[in-house]
């Protein structure tokens, strides 16, 4: 047995979790902590809301409440989705909690009596009309490294790069708009810079083989650029106050706060049930592993271990296994923008579905590169590959064994060189998953539980127990003693994937409910490594669930997706309006100006598009006073066949103006749409062609 300490990314108590953090952290980090628990070993597996930090008191601002008022809102939320989610942290704490202000201040206080840090007073950006400084997320500007306009003041989303407010090209103030200014602020500075070729070293040297690509791929990039020591210290009025004196009005940079209450939390689960906190921060025997997007590589792989390295006594990370950024039908997951699906909507639209989420996210994790969740991809993995392969095969093995053995496990006569061919697939299952799960590849490991299920459906379908049943009985009691040890297998081996499926399969089946249960008390009867080393998983005369066979998965209807694409359309429609820049009036006219316009009714005659031109339409247009030759620029916006008969409003005495050798003789007067194209503004009433506008 082996001792884990695994963490899942704090989620920012700033809005609700969604699932490009389900996909990223949450679910590949709850499959490893179950997959570690199953196999007998002792997992400390934490997590807590990060409820410091400038996006805390944005969302305040914008809400118009005040900063604790929002981590207690979203605190409630996010600890009870990931609860009903089926998440199994062993603790989630919180960063406003007494542990945590207390761990972190004697961290600092430790760095600080033993001189690692480095006291300063520089040049800070200053918002003169809000009256403070302009932190992290307080401040936007151009990033000097790949020219995004839109970076923080902290940290640029759209290339990973971290950076002080002071780098960055042309900022302004969240808060204001306004240009800031500087001004002097003392501070207190981890050197990172002494750590840099340490961190080589442990990093890009002893962890070349194990770490992933993209994860040292980032770290290698920084190192190359050289480190610099970092502020740890902001000048807020929102976290934890500097324990030192002469730092009134500061508090911890909430970098270096948040990862400290991995620690805390440990502790506050450690003394909750009994156990010692520092086996699982300083014992070297004790394997640490953070679950992270990649956008938190540089804070858990540099500052971090930095912090850890300083103060002396701490393990390091194990390994890091940050995953790629997870896309909402084709576009980047967005809080701000409402582009998201959030797990406590999702709870509530799709009750008793935890499991076909999990399954999605992980069957398309992005592992190694950016990846898309369309709603569509989540109907047809449920339907075609939950439902058609996995449940079809649970529901045929407990139907026919219901219909020809009343419900209990027959017994198995001689075996076939295929029946045990097929056992001996089966047992090679959890070392197959296992080895995926160990090197952090949970799509794999998804696709190889997958793979059993096929093994059982091939079998069944090979050996067609519903036809071979008429003259060969006792052959069939040998295909569903199988069949039954299958399903046996993918009641264990599918936990730590589909936790809620893998219950309602024990209870199918009769089994112990709960593999992680039967551990803690002892009973191994159908643990992970059983599969492989028991030779019967379901004995005979072993009686399952009687009666109706319960069904595993249901089909998702396309009006319940229609539900969701409806939903997404909303938002961007709301998003398209928000951002919607209404154009500026013009210049102030005369009235007699304005009376010169002649507008009038008119009516489209014939419409044909002007050659090599992709907006220009050729009108007949009678205005009442003649039929008009009129080019419109409307051709992207309509089909031909729709504006014949179209009522319009002409400008009648523009002046002529040639347009691709046809001469204009007016102009129809259109209004911009919130989709960007053009609608045409026509009479209420009937009225006659030639009729004035006024």
């Amino acid at each position: 047995m082996s001792r884990y300490t695994i963490t899942a990314a704090l989620p920012y108590t700033n809005g609700p979790v969604h699932i490009g953090h389900l996909a990223g952290v949450y679910v590949p980090s709850d499959i490893y902590a179950r997959y570690l628990r199953l196999t007998g070993n002792d997992v400390a597996f934490v997590c807590g809301s990060d409820e410091h930090g400038v996006p805390i008191t944005m969302r305040a601002k914008k809400e118009g409440i005040t900063p604790q008022q929002i981590v207690d809102k979203y605190h409630a939320i996010i600890k009870n989705s990931f609860s009903e989610f089926g998440i199994t942290f062993d603790n989630y704490s919180r960063t406003s909690a007494k542990i945590h202000h207390d761990t972190a201040s004697e961290f600092f206080k430790d760095l600080y009596a033993n001189g690692k840090f480095i006291e300063e007073v520089t040049e800070q950006l200053y918002d003169e009309e809000a009256n403070q400084f302009l932190a992290d997320r307080f401040v936007v500007g151009t990033c000097p490294k790949c020219g995004n306009e839109e970076s923080y003041g902290d940290q640029c989303e759209k290339c990973g790069t971290s950076h002080n407010a002071t780098d960055l090209i042309n900022p302004k103030s969240a808060i204001t708009g306004n240009v800031p200014t500087t001004k002097e602020t003392k501070h207190w500075f981890l050197p990172l810079d002494e750590y840099e070729s340490w961190l080589r070293e442990w990093i890009v040297e002893g962890h070349k083989n194990d770490w992933k690509a993209n994860v040292l791929g980032q770290v290698k990039s920084w190192l190359d650029d050289g480190l610099r020591p970092r502020a740890v210290t902001r000048d807020l009025d929102w976290g934890i106050p500097v324990p030192v004196e002469g730092a009134d009005g500061k508090v911890l940079y909430v970098w270096f706060d948040a990862p400290i209450g991995y620690i805390s939390a440990t502790k506050e689960w450690a003394e909750r049930e009994g156990k010692d906190w520092k086996q699982y921060w300083k014992d070297e025997d004790t394997k640490l592993i953070h679950f992270i997007g990649k956008d938190n590589i540089v804070f858990h792989c540099i500052i971090f271990p930095a912090m850890l390295k300083a103060e002396g006594s701490y393990i390091l990370p194990e390994n890091v296994p940050a995953n790629e950024f997870l896309n909402l039908e084709d576009n980047k997951i967005s809080t701000s923008k409402n582009w998201a699906v959030w797990l406590h909507e999702y709870l509530e639209d799709f009750p008793e579905k935890q499991d076909v989420l999990r399954y999605a996210l992980t069957a398309n994790a992005p592992e190694t590169k950016d990846n898309n969740f369309t709603w569509k991809d989540f109907q047809t993995r449920n339907n075609s590959e939950l439902v058609g392969i996995f449940g079809n095969f649970i529901n045929r093995v407990v139907v026919l064994t219901n219909k020809y053995y009343n419900g209990q496990v027959p017994t198995p006569n001689s075996f076939s060189d295929v029946d045990e061919q097929t056992l001996e697939k089966m047992r090679e299952f959890p070392q197959i998953i296992s080895n995926s799960i160990e090197r952090y590849r949970f799509r794999e490991a998804m696709n190889n539980l997958m793979n059993l299920a096929r093994l059982g459906n091939k079998y069944l379908a090979d050996e067609e127990p519903w036809k071979v049943i008429k003259f060969d009985e006792e052959r069939v009691q040998t295909v569903m003693f199988i069949a039954l040890q299958i399903a046996s297998a993918l009641a264990t081996l599918s936990e730590p994937f589909l936790p809620f499926t893998s219950d309602k399969l024990k209870g199918i089946l009769n089994v112990t409910s709960s593999l992680s249960t039967a551990l803690k008390t002892g009973s191994v009867e159908n643990s992970w490594n059983g599969v492989s080393e028991k030779e019967v998983l379901l004995p005979a005369n072993h009686r399952i669930q009687e009666g109706k066979a319960e069904l595993l998965f249901a089909k998702i209807e396309d009006k319940e997706i229609q539900i969701q694409l409806d939903k997404l359309e909303a938002t961007k429609q709301a998003n398209e309006q928000a951002n919607k820049v209404v154009e500026p009036q013009k210049e102030t006219v005369e009235f007699d100006y304005f009376t010169k316009l002649d507008i009038r009714i008119g009516t489209i005659l014939e419409a044909v598009k002007v050659p090599k031109t992709k907006k220009l339409l050729q009108l007949k247009v009678d205005v009442g006073l003649d039929i008009r030759t009129i080019v419109s620029g409307i051709a992207e916006s309509f089909k031909l066949e729709e504006i014949i008969g179209q009522r319009v409003c002409v400008l009648v005495n523009l002046a002529p103006r040639t347009l691709r050798g046809v001469e204009s003789q007016g102009m129809i007067l259109m209004a911009d749409t919130k989709d960007g194209k053009l609608a045409f503004i026509e009479p209420e009433r009937d009225v006659e062609n030639g009729e004035s506008v006024s």
